[in-house]
């Protein structure tokens, strides 16, 4: 038996099955972790986190991890709730005049100027929770679609948040505010807001309130130049072949740059060991060993499903996504297992939320367990890596 209640044996599967994905081609590599009651049970690296320089996966390899970012903004904005600077129900034109009168598509896939006014102020909560009607440009349809990805010049915004909020303005609406579920830039807003509210760029907001107290000394918007050797490098994969070609090179690296736009939504580098961190922090309801940064409710909150069962109903990124699990504050909760397995393993009230580039995380207060899987594979189609290790973690459960 392994530390944390695990089966050594059940282990060795699970890395016999992660390196059959390296082995494939289907990787370079990846970094994956198991914590449970406490220690950590499991921490592999394999593979290579540049395959042409064959420099192995180390693991203290860094990974974008995109919208494993959402959580962390969604957090700094408890904060800031907890101490009466925002409210749920706060208009969010308070802080972000440039919000005040957005317009509503008539049709989603409709023309940009055929629009009505909004039939409430969007909100705080509409925000944290994906129901504003704001998309991404690939969850948009239409003319929308384009607009989107020229305010975003495709993956990467320009420009300051400032900038950036004016062009995203200028945009309508696909749906009138609180009313579905669509996933889009509404966190990369939030972002916007927590730097008006604090005075702070949200680089250093996270940094001072809520990474340097838990100790992560590797998760930041920007990887200075000491440490590209370790930032794995990101790969795509081409639609038609199926083959990964390198998307994001260290040496010539968007995350080199430390005026690159600070996105709320998906924007940060880290390490395994530092988001594990946060991930206590959530499993803890808000601490982790003495430090506490957010009270018990607030987490709750977060880790509290938020819509509606109509809303539920309505498919995300072509399938029925909230058949067993919930949508709560920047998190997807588990609340019927049975119908999440398609999505994975986990245990009633297990939480999480992955990223774009394949990076993955969940929290189960049944088992008192987190398990993160990294890698740096940015694909449209489901790939089944995170599920399998999902599978194979709570298999090797032996206590």
């Amino acid at each position: 038996m392994y530390p944390a209640g695990l089966s050594a044996a059940r282990l060795a599967t699970l890395t016999h099955a992660l390196q059959g994905y390296v082995e494939r081609s289907e990787v370079a590599g990846v970094v994956s972790l198991v914590w449970r009651h406490g220690e950590i049970g499991y921490f592999e690296a394999l593979g290579s986190r540049d395959e042409n320089a064959r420099l192995p996966m180390e693991r203290d390899t860094l990974f974008r991890i995109a919208s494993m970012t959402k959580p962390v903004t969604s957090a700094a904005i408890l904060m800031l709730i907890e101490e009466d600077r925002l409210a749920f129900d706060t208009p969010v034109s308070l802080w972000l005049p440039e919000l005040a009168a957005p317009r509503v598509l008539r049709d989603p896939n409709g023309p940009l100027d055929q629009t009505d006014p909004v039939k409430a102020p969007l909100t705080v909560l509409d925000l944290l929770t994906h129901r504003a009607g704001f998309a991404y440009h690939f969850t948009a349809t239409g003319p929308l679609a384009k607009a989107y990805a020229a305010a975003f010049n495709g993956i990467e915004a320009h420009g300051g948040s400032n900038a950036w909020l004016e062009r995203i303005a200028a945009l309508p609406l696909m749906f009138q505010p609180g009313t579905r579920w669509h996933y889009g830039i509404a966190t990369d807003i939030l972002g916007v807001l927590i730097e008006r509210v604090s005075g702070m760029s949200l680089g250093e907001f996270f940094r001072t309130r809520i990474f340097e107290p838990l100790g992560m000394r590797d998760t930041a918007f920007w990887v200075p130049d000491a440490q590209l050797a370790r930032l794995a490098t990101a790969y795509a994969v081409e639609p038609g072949t199926r083959q990964r070609v390198v998307e994001d090179h260290p040496s010539r690296s968007r995350w080199a740059n430390a005026e690159r736009f600070q996105s709320g939504g998906g924007g940060l580098v880290s390490t395994a060991q530092d988001y594990l961190q946060f991930a206590q922090l959530l499993l803890g309801r808000g601490r982790v060993g003495a430090t506490r940064l957010l009270s018990h409710r607030s987490v709750d909150l977060m880790r509290t499903n938020f819509l509606s069962r109509d809303q539920r109903r309505v498919p995300a990124f072509g399938q029925i996504l909230w058949a067993g699990q919930g949508f709560g504050l920047g998190l997807s909760i588990v609340d019927d297992p049975a119908q999440q397995l398609a999505h994975g393993y986990r245990s009633m009230g297990s939480f999480g939320w992955p990223g774009a580039y394949g990076t993955s995380w969940f929290a189960d207060p049944v088992e008192n367990m987190i398990g993160l899987m990294l890698i740096q594979r940015r694909s449209i189609e489901a790939f089944p890596m995170a599920v399998d290790f999902e599978r194979r973690v709570y298999d090797s459960i032996d206590d």
